[in-house]
């Protein structure tokens, strides 16, 4: 069987972050990029099904979609255990454009196994792991946080209210991974980490597509409020406070 993980290039969720033009335009300038923490936690558990079932899953390869500028995310992909990885050379501007550069990859070459993110850590869009599933006419489980080979299908389990669902199915067929997929990420060790540098990095051109959807312009959360100290002796105060102001009791 042939993996192929998804990956976006997010900016680190610790980053500070800055808009231009009149909030129109997001500041890239000295932000630190990494690979969406979803889709890191899939390529863990694509590699953690590679080492405990010998020779089921022949290959892993990553795809991600941005311009040359994300190359050293998907080099750190390949650190951590993918196998070669493919770079569709389109700056990603919308959900639909996305999916649809994604399954020209995957019609080319047959994975049976495609893992995404449940969304990505920046727009939270939720929505190409469902699009790319009707594009490509294959069944898709969504929330998927576990997953294992059993004997010719996969087992997953997705969790649902009260409970947990397990479900099995036949490759291909895209999964929507959650955390709890994997325990952790996976970190590259220096091993890793110099021979990502001869491991096959493909650039593809992307297919002519329309875009359907566009940001106008993005707002900052509302700052918030100072904090108010309140005298431990005066718990009458203190529960005014709760009651009227913070409304919590």
């Amino acid at each position: 069987m042939k993996i192929l993980v998804c990956i976006s290039n997010v900016p680190d969720t610790t980053t500070k972050i800055k808009f231009l033009n009149n909030n129109t335009t997001f500041d890239s300038a000295g932000v630190q990029w990494i690979i969406n923490p979803w889709d890191e936690l899939a390529l863990t558990r694509a590699i953690e099904l590679k080492e405990a079932h010998a020779g089921a899953i022949e290959n892993i390869t990553v795809v991600n979609i941005g311009p040359p500028t994300t190359e050293p995310t998907i080099r750190k992909a390949l650190a951590i255990g993918a196998d070669n990885a493919i770079r569709i050379n389109l700056d990603p501007k919308d959900a639909y454009s996305v999916a649809l550069q994604l399954s020209e990859i995957i019609k080319k070459d047959s994975f049976d196994i495609i893992l995404c993110g449940i969304e990505s850590s920046d727009y939270n869009g939720t929505s190409v792991g469902g699009m790319l599933s009707e594009l490509l006419d294959y069944p898709s489980v969504s929330a998927v946080s576990f997953i294992d080979i059993d004997g010719d299908q996969l087992k997953l389990k997705r969790e649902i209210d009260g409970g947990q669902e397990i479900i099995g199915i036949s490759t291909p067929f895209i999964g929507i991974v959650q955390k709890g997929i994997a325990k952790d990420a996976r970190i590259p060790n220096m091993r890793g980490i110099m021979m990502a540098k001869t491991k096959p990095l493909q650039v593809v051109e992307p297919v002519s597509t329309d875009l359907y959807t566009d940001f106008v312009s993005f707002d900052y959360p509302k700052a918030k409020a100072a904090c108010k100290k309140v005298d431990p002796e005066n718990v009458k105060e203190l529960v005014n406070l709760l009651h009227n102001e913070a409304k919590v009791i």
